[in-house]
C-alpha cells in the first residue's frame, strides 16, 4: 500500500516514520511512504504557500495554487523514478482489486477517525494525505481536489502532520502481512468494545497475582474471561460504545447476560 504526504514540515515525519512497525512494513516492501514538500510546487521566489484571509481576521490561509500543483502533479501519471510522482511498477498494492486513490485532508471540520475508518482506508491501494496549516487551505482546494476530511480529535493542533502520523501508523498496521493477523482483530475498537487487560511473567507481583483463569489451561473458560473483562471495562470506562457496538452487531445475546450480571 502506498502513502502520499503532502506537508510544508516534511522534518517532523523523521523517527515516526523510520521505526519500529512502520519502518520493518517498508522494508519489508508491504508500505511505501513518500512525503511531498509542498514549498517546492510554489512559483514565486520566496516559495510562498500561505498568504492573509480574504475578508480580514487573524492568522495566514495556505495558498491554493502550490498546494493544487502539488496535489495534481502527484496523482498525474508520470515516468517511473520522477520525483513526486504517482505510483510506479515497484509499489506495493495490498489489494489489487480496490479502489486506487482517496485524497484526505486532515482537518478539524472531518469527522472523527475511527478503528473502522482506518479498516476501510487499509483496503485502499493508495491513500494521498493533505497536512493542513495555519488557518487552513484555501476551500477551494477542499471542494475540487479533496475526496474526505479526517479529524483525530475534537481539539487543536498545530497542523496536520501529527494527524496524518496516525492515520498512517493505524491504516498501515491493518496491510496484510505487517502484523500478524490475530494482534489486529482482537484489541481495542475491532469488535467495537475496549479489549480486556493483559498480563505476563512473573505470575505475581508485589503481592498481585494473575488471574488464575489464565494459567489454568482452560481455554473456553479464558475466552469466557476475556470477553467477560472487556465488557466491564467499557460499561465502566466507555459505555456509549455498545450503542454502536450493538448497531453493528457485536454484542451477542451472551454478552447481554454477561452485562447483566454487572
Amino acid at each position: 500500500m502506498r502513502f502520499d504526504i503532502l506537508t510544508l514540515f516534511p522534518g517532523m515525519f523523521t523517527g515516526p516514520l523510520t521505526e519500529s512497525i512502520l519502518k520493518r512494513a517498508q522494508q519489508a516492501g508491504l508500505v511505501d511512504i513518500h512525503l511531498h514538500h509542498i514549498r517546492n510546487y510554489a512559483t514565486d521566489r520566496h516559495h510562498t504557500t500561505d498568504d492573509t484571509p480574504y475578508g480580514g481576521g487573524a492568522g495566514m490561509v495556505m495558498k491554493v495554487e502550490p498546494l493544487a500543483a502539488a496535489l495534481r502533479t502527484i496523482l498525474s501519471p508520470a515516468p517511473s523514478g520522477a520525483p513526486d510522482t504517482p505510483d510506479t511498477p515497484d509499489t506495493p498494492v495490498a489489494h489489487p482489486d480496490a479502489p486506487p486513490t482517496l485524497v484526505l485532508l486532515m482537518s478539524p471540520d472531518g469527522p472523527l477517525f475511527t478503528q473502522a475508518m482506518a479498516e476501510e482506508f487499509s483496503h485502499w491501494q493508495r491513500l494521498v494525505l493533505v497536512c493542513g496549516r495555519y488557518e487552513g487551505v484555501d476551500e477551494r482546494v477542499r471542494t475540487t481536489l479533496i475526496d474526505r476530511e479526517v479529524s483525530i480529535g475534537e481539539y487543536v493542533i498545530t497542523g496536520g502532520e501529527l494527524a496524518a502520523m496516525v492515520v498512517v501508523d493505524a491504516v498501515a498496521r491493518l496491510v496484510p502481512g505487517v502484523l500478524d493477523e490475530a494482534s489486529t482483530t482482537e484489541e481495542s475498537y475491532s469488535g467495537g468494545l475496549l479489549e480486556y487487560p493483559h498480563y505476563t511473567r512473573p505470575a505475581e507481583w508485589e503481592g498481585q497475582p494473575v488471574p488464575p483463569v489464565l494459567v489454568s489451561g482452560h481455554h473456553a473458560e479464558v475466552a469466557k474471561w476475556r470477553r467477560l473483562q472487556s465488557l466491564r471495562r467499557t460499561l465502566q470506562r466507555r459505555p456509549d460504545l455498545f450503542v454502536r457496538a450493538a448497531a453493528q452487531g457485536f454484542l451477542t445475546l451472551d454478552d447481554i447476560k454477561l452485562l447483566t450480571s454487572l
